[in-house]
């Protein structure tokens, strides 16, 4: 059997700041192009610097709120916080500093056409803007 390829850019429209299970419309997304796959890797790069992507908790809700609330309180924002570069606004540095934190790509096996994740994992878009736009996830799938 040959490796074969397939990418795709996924736009998520603009989300209100905190952190947002996206696995459903990735999943839509993909799912043809998924299929095709019996083994193989799925690699998720979001092209942007104030947003982030992570794999977390896909059925209560409480622990998006609670990691943004925990991302809130380990980097501050205002006029008492130490950054520099505050020319985009008061929130856009700390968005970088919580992008690099969390990262902007995922690597998730494929097996069976499926992703391989466990159970109570799912695909969460973390937005560190209070004013976002719309995200460009790249998808690549390889495997066989």
């Amino acid at each position: 059997m040959a490796a074969k390829w397939a990418q795709k850019t996924v736009v998520i429209p603009a989300q209100r700041r905190g952190c947002h299970l996206i696995t459903p419309k990735i999943l839509r997304e993909i799912e043809s192009d998924l299929a095709g796959f019996k083994c193989g890797l799925a690699h998720f790069f979001l092209q942007h610097t104030s947003a982030s992507l992570t794999i977390n908790e896909n059925y209560d809700s409480d622990v998006q709120a609670d990691t943004e609330t925990f991302l809130n309180k380990i980097v501050p924002e205002g006029r008492s916080a130490p950054w520099k570069h505050t020319m985009e606004g008061p929130d856009d540095m700390p968005a970088h500093i919580k992008s690099s934190m969390f990262g902007c790509a995922l690597t998730i096996p494929i097996t069976d056409g499926r992703l391989n994740m466990g159970t109570w994992q799912g695909i969460w878009l973390c937005e560190h803007r209070d004013h976002a736009n719309p995200r460009k996830i790249v998808i690549t799938l390889n495997g066989v």
